[in-house]
């Protein structure tokens, strides 16, 4: 008769990931994911500059548009008017200036968040020659 021996196996290893697998797994995800989330919020605060200041310039620009349509000699100095567009509040700054040739006045418009005076978006520059 022939003597088996009793040799005892190792125990199989299962077919599922262990915790560390996992952890790494998890970790990889979280920070794709969290890459993502800042591209997508830098996405975001991009398009609301950009519409801010597509807001901005057409307030500029229909203040300069008025005082060439109009004719108007505007007064030397500054001056402040709301100017929004859309749901944006936004407050023009003029400021005419003299210049060399008595017959042009030079018309600087900057827009400024209403918010935030100190932050300014746009500035248009433009010549305007005397009407009369």
């Amino acid at each position: 008769m022939r003597h088996r021996s009793s040799h005892v196996s190792p125990p199989r290893r299962g077919a599922g990931f262990t915790l560390l697998e996992v952890l790494v797994a998890l970790a990889i995800v979280g920070t794709a994911l969290g890459a993502s989330l800042r591209a997508v919020g830098s996405l975001t605060q991009n398009s609301t500059d950009l519409r801010g200041s597509l807001m901005a310039t057409w307030s500029a620009e229909n203040r300069l548009s008025q005082i060439r349509v109009a004719g108007e000699w505007p007064q030397l100095g500054n001056r402040n008017f709301d100017c929004p567009q859309g749901d944006l509040a936004l407050v023009c700054q003029e400021s005419v200036f003299a210049t060399p040739n008595p017959a042009f006045r030079r018309v600087e418009v900057s827009v400024v968040d209403a918010s935030n005076p100190e932050r300014r978006i746009i500035k248009l520059t433009q010549v305007v020659p005397n009407g009369l």
